[in-house]
């Protein structure tokens, strides 16, 4: 049998920390950890080794972009779902340059939250609705794609295809169920592409293909 999930929950206001860590545990998520502010979240997360910190953002102490640096530090392998009344530019793009893997507004519903606690730990950047295009948007706008640059590796035209759908927070379901293809041959195609970016997850893959401006699936 699968261990379940270990997730830690970090927000300062209790009835609204109190509610998520009750809606994870009843959805059968082992809540190793909960925390009022940065310094307590910093401080518990390395005894209780959480796989998913779902993390508000404005928090007292160290905030949530400054949380996530701290812990990824740590421990590389862990993923930050942040939870935040904000969904404002700046505090997303902000989040997703400390590491964060996915981002919601806590208008989201109690199944919207499991699924991305879910898909946060597998790795699929997830956003809330709307969210995904504001950040693509300004990641193309502040890079300088290198299209004609001899050195950029050269991807074949269905790897980009399923790049391009990475970069939108598609799950491996999804892009198999657009493409028609089998979830094991997206698989494929994403390993044989980290494999030539000289990456190593699908959250580097995804920042890769923004800052190249691989925002559009449907081009």
């Amino acid at each position: 049998m699968n261990e379940p999930l270990r997730v830690m929950v970090v927000d300062d206001h209790p009835m609204w920390r109190d509610a998520v860590e009750r809606d994870l545990a009843d959805a059968g998520f082992d809540v190793v950890a909960v925390a009022a502010d940065g310094d307590q979240a910093v401080a518990r997360f390395p005894a209780a080794r959480p796989q998913v910190v779902v993390l508000d953002l404005q928090i007292p102490g160290p905030n949530g972009v400054e949380v996530t640096e701290t812990v990824l530090r740590h421990d590389p392998s862990a993923r930050v779902l942040i939870l935040s009344a904000s969904g404002e530019q700046e505090d997303v793009l902000a989040a997703v340059k400390a590491g964060a893997t996915g981002y919601l507004v806590k208008s989201a519903s109690r199944e919207q939250l499991i699924e991305a606690v879910r898909r946060t730990a597998a790795g699929d950047p997830v956003f809330t609705p709307g969210l995904a295009g504001l950040v693509l948007g300004e990641y193309r706008r502040l890079s300088d794609p290198v299209a004609d640059d001899p050195d950029r590796p050269q991807l074949t035209d269905r790897e980009t295809e399923v790049l391009r759908m990475v970069a939108t927070g598609m799950s491996y379901k999804q892009i198999a169920e657009r493409l028609v293809l089998s979830h094991r041959t997206v698989q494929n195609h994403v390993q044989n592409t980290l494999r030539k970016l000289q990456l190593h997850n699908r959250v580097e893959l995804t920042r890769w293909a923004i800052e190249q401006g691989l925002d559009d699936p449907d081009d």
